[in-house]
């Protein structure tokens, strides 16, 4: 729970680095969330404008981008959060603990959603949002605990390396080495290999029908954008002046960008596969918007338009998990409606009120986007109550 220093200086808009914390790192997680809720929640799901989708295989749009975004804030709130802890007196056994009760946490809710209603998870996926946000802050966490900055470098750029040379290099039997298509690869191999037997999550994509998509080995180069988030919360906390941290992120940023459509000309930018070029372009894009952030709300002192992700981004995860509870409770609820000629028509309460409410306003398409941006917006009344009420819940 925020103390109420912190929360007059927030509504006063002050830096918060005094007090550990950073307002347009808040400010960043909070328009990932919203991106989030929104992408998550359209009102027919074959009616969406594409941006709002991923990308089916290779290439990105900017939906591709937010959870990258996520895992990359992960990363950069690691240097004030672990510091904070260890300057009020927490020993690193205490932090480990912290980390491993607060993935074991994030896991459960995780499959909470996952399971919902009769929680057989035998064709669910288990590496959902949630569950994978927790394997991954687990993993990166620990690293981070007991190594350097230098050392973080090493494993950053070590884990890109080993899954390219995993992906591209390594042979799978039956299909040879550097096979991207969606079936064939060592993604998919190790996939097939490890759940052998245990349960079948179907995925398609265009032709292909993917038997098992939990994407465990690519858990490796997704601890390489959470450390990149923390070498740039590192950079964040040193000395140098503000203007100094914003040129160089934006710098970093386009570097990011580049290299990283360099290295798609050989491994493709994508999304499920978490590529190593999808790495280290989402972690530039991720430092220019940072950076963007950083700039109008900590230098400029532009922040009257960032309260809205405020109220998102200091319940996070909560609003996250509420969201896709209610979301899949709007989905399981049978509502039964009259339909034409004195027919009885069945549906969910979902269609229902996107066929009374948002159907008869506009096209399919925008029908759909409002339905998604009025479920936003209903989520920002809800946490602008928490916010005021200083209801924090911290996972």
């Amino acid at each position: 729970m925020a103390s109420k220093e912190v929360l007059t200086e927030v509504g006063k808009g002050t830096d918060r680095q005094e007090s550990g914390r950073l307002v347009s790192l808040d400010v960043f997680r909070g328009i990932t969330i919203a991106g989030m809720i929104l992408v998550n929640n359209p009102g027919d799901w074959s009616h969406v404008y594409w941006p709002l989708l991923h990308a089916e295989w290779s290439g990105w749009t900017p939906t591709d981008l937010i959870f990258p975004f996520f895992l990359f804030i992960v990363g950069v709130a690691m240097p004030y959060s672990f510091a904070r802890r260890l300057s009020n007196g927490g020993s690193r056994g205490k932090l480990l603990r912290h980390i491993v009760v607060r993935s074991l946490i994030i896991f459960a809710l995780g499959m909470m959603l996952s399971g919902i209603p009769n929680f057989n998870y035998s064709h669910r996926l288990i590496l959902s949002t949630l569950q994978r946000i927790a394997v991954i802050y687990l993993m990166s966490g620990t690293i981070y605990m007991f190594s350097g900055v230098v050392a973080q470098v090493v494993v950053a750029v070590f884990c890109i390396a080993l899954y390219w040379a995993l992906m591209l290099w390594v042979p799978v039997p039956g299909y040879g080495a550097g096979i991207l298509t969606p079936v064939g690869n060592m993604w998919w191999y190790m996939d097939k290999i490890l759940l052998q037997g245990w349960h079948q999550h179907l995925f398609v994509i265009g032709n292909y029908t993917l038997h098992h998509a939990e994407g465990i080995l690519s858990l490796i180069p997704s601890i390489s954008t959470v450390l990149f988030g923390s070498l740039t919360g590192h950079y964040l906390r040193s000395d140098r002046s503000r203007i100094e941290k914003a040129a160089g992120m934006m710098v970093a940023g386009n570097f990011g960008l580049v290299i990283g459509i360099i290295m798609s000309i050989w491994f493709p930018i994508n999304k499920l596969l978490w590529s190593s070029s999808y790495v280290v372009f989402t972690a530039g894009f991720a430092l220019e918007f940072l950076g963007v952030c950083y700039w109008l709300i900590d230098i400029k002192g532009y922040k009257k338009w960032s309260e809205p992700f405020l109220v998102f981004g200091s319940n996070a995860i909560t609003v996250f998990f509420l969201s896709g509870l209610v979301a899949i409770i709007l989905d399981l609820v049978v509502v039964v409606a009259a339909g034409p000629a004195g027919a009885t028509l069945r549906m969910t309460l979902k269609e229902y009120l996107f066929g009374a409410v948002f159907a008869p306003v506009a096209g399919p398409y925008n029908a759909s986007l409002l339905f998604a941006i009025a479920y936003v917006l209903i989520w920002y009344a809800v946490m602008y109550v928490f916010y005021k009420k200083k209801i924090f819940i911290k996972v």
